[in-house]
């Protein structure tokens, strides 16, 4: 049998369960997952390797209207999975209203490349509104195929990786056949600390923030990290230490447990805190961390 590979972009609005779904499709938890909007702000490929294919899937941001530099290059990001994709994979859920982000699923529609639309959250949803939706989708992107599905409940999930394996075309593996992903650890550091401020910070403050790991050194029996975190202004270094350091250690014992998990090694994990002062609108900085890649 011919060997199959090809590259399967996910895209679609906030929150509507496209992380959840990478996660399900590669079979390990490479992107972090909150009820907050734009939990996701790169491109995370993670890579399914069987003896006769290869299955590389983009996770991206959420399509939104940017509001400053940080969310165009989470745009561009999104823009960017529909070029080279061999299928785009667009989901949509039972809650959000159908055509929002209208531009962008016109690029979709317009799109030479297989698209497959996965309806989410149908446990939400009755069978007559779920017709309705379907109906819906099928106007807004006459050539997708339509899959309703439930990434919570594992809901028709096989169905959809099976069509998926069908619409690649035959090819050699584009990466090694032991490869989970492109981004190095440094990366999902960075990604569970930040999931934990989503978690455990409210209002600005997750939006505000970026995650930089600066020192990774590993010897022997443990894996010594040190990470900055970055926000926008003086008064949100003060809530993210908390009273008497308070916050900031519960945030370290957290973020610690999960990274020990994942990179499956004891760590020692040191946290500090910088103003980086408006740094989600420059783009030196949005270089450094990574925004500049496509």
């Amino acid at each position: 049998m011919a060997h199959k590979s090809g590259f399967v972009s996910i895209v679609g609005n906030p929150n509507v369960g496209k992380s959840t779904l990478s996660n399900l499709l590669v079979g390990e938890r490479l992107s972090i997952i909150t009820s907050k909007a734009q939990t996701t702000r790169h491109k995370i490929l993670g890579i399914v390797n069987k003896e006769d294919y290869q299955i590389v899937f983009s996770d991206t941001p959420g399509v939104l209207q940017p509001n400053y530099k940080l969310q165009e290059s989470m745009l561009k990001f999104s823009k960017s999975a529909l070029v080279g994709a061999d299928v785009i994979l667009f989901i949509t859920d039972t809650v959000e209203t159908p055509g929002k982000n209208e531009d962008f699923i016109k690029m979709v529609a317009e799109s030479n490349t297989p698209v497959l639309v996965a309806i989410n959250k149908i446990d939400l949803s009755s069978q007559e509104e779920l017709e309705k939706l379907v109906s819906t989708w099928k106007e807004l992107i006459p050539n997708a195929e339509i899959y309703p599905i439930s990434a919570l409940h594992k809901f028709s999930i096989d169905q959809l990786f099976n069509r998926i394996l069908e619409l690649i075309p035959e090819s050699p593996p584009y990466f090694e056949k032991d490869a989970l992903t492109d981004k190095p650890m440094r990366f999902f550091v960075s990604e569970i600390i930040r999931e934990k401020i989503l978690l455990y910070y409210q209002k600005e403050i997750p939006y505000s923030v970026e995650v930089e790991v600066d020192e990774y050194k590993e010897s022997a029996g443990i894996i010594n990290i040190n990470a900055v975190i970055h926000v926008a202004r003086d008064s949100q270094k003060g809530i993210i230490i908390g009273q008497g350091g308070k916050a900031l250690k519960k945030l370290g014992t957290e973020a610690r447990k999960d990274i020990e998990k994942f990179l499956d090694k004891k760590i020692f994990l040191r946290l500090f805190v910088k103003v980086s002062k408006d740094w989600r609108n420059k783009e030196k900085l949005l270089k450094n961390f990574g925004y500049n890649q496509q």
